[in-house]
């Protein structure tokens, strides 16, 4: 195989991986801009150097995370500021957080590496990924609690997020199953998160119905969730800083709300 072919290969795996990277990128940063510039940053980072693809203990994933966690971790682990008011209270937050726990509690929960990889990617004993998880654990435990609407059609789902963000002390102001429903619940009650599924009950968008209701309330962290995040990451329009995958786990939502709560803003998306 020639060296242009085997360069062709590893970009495009590279390229299947992306999406992901950008969704963790963004969960750190708590905007879809910021996150990117981060991805972008590590693209740049190996086309100048692609060496850490040949470690043959690391899959492709693995090494483009590894690559993305020392750009982050030598930066500081900023939040640009975008939104002064909100994200100025994000980064107060951040300084007084143990460093590297909500990397690696985001790393283990949302996408889903093992503490082997985890280790890997940042550099770390094992031992010491156990302890950063265990540490942003309690984190979340004392977190502020708030009001969050729920936008889900199915009857089970909905019943089932509505009990785990319960558990984390935070309260469910109702639940919508249709664009129309989801906006006249969050126009009664404001709520400080937005839980949104994508395809709702009537056909109708749950997209819609958040920027409806953002259109209104202006700045509310909003997580959505889909069975193909891949769609919603392609770079192409405006999108969700937060998203988790179906089907989820609980620890999934758990780390996704702790982190979305943890900042104020989201950004329009355009369906």
């Amino acid at each position: 195989m020639s060296e242009t072919q085997t360069t062709m290969d590893l970009s495009d795996q590279i390229a299947a991986e992306l999406p992901y990277l950008r969704r963790y990128a963004r969960a750190l940063t708590g905007s879809q801009s910021s996150g990117d510039q981060y991805a972008v940053a590590t693209l740049e980072t190996i086309l100048q150097d692609r060496s850490i693809f040949s470690d043959p203990e690391m899959t492709i994933k693995v090494a483009l995370f590894k690559c993305f966690h020392a750009i982050w971790a030598s930066s500081g682990a900023p939040v640009p500021a975008e939104g002064e008011s909100t994200l100025a209270r994000a980064q107060q937050h951040l300084a007084s957080l143990e460093t590297n726990t909500r990397e690696a509690l985001l790393l283990a929960t949302i996408e889903e590496f093992t503490i082997a990889d985890i280790a890997r990617i940042m550099d770390v004993t094992r031992d010491e990924v156990r302890h950063l998880i265990n540490v942003a654990r309690n984190d979340m435990q004392s977190a502020i609690s708030g009001r969050i609407l729920v936008i889900e059609d199915e009857p089970v789902i909905a019943a089932d997020i509505s009990s785990i963000v319960t558990e984390l002390g935070h309260q469910v102001t109702g639940v919508g199953r249709t664009r129309a429903s989801a906006v006249e619940l969050g126009r009664e009650t404001r709520p400080d998160l937005i839980l949104a599924d994508i395809q709702l009950a009537d056909n109708s968008s749950g997209i819609d119905a958040v920027n409806d209701l953002l259109k209104e309330f202006g700045e509310v962290p909003v997580i959505f969730i889909t069975a193909f995040p891949e769609r919603l990451l392609t770079g192409e329009r405006p999108e969700p800083a937060f998203l988790i995958s179906k089907p989820y786990k609980e620890e999934q939502v758990k780390s996704a709300v702790s982190q979305a709560m943890f900042f104020a803003s989201t950004e329009t998306l355009k369906s």
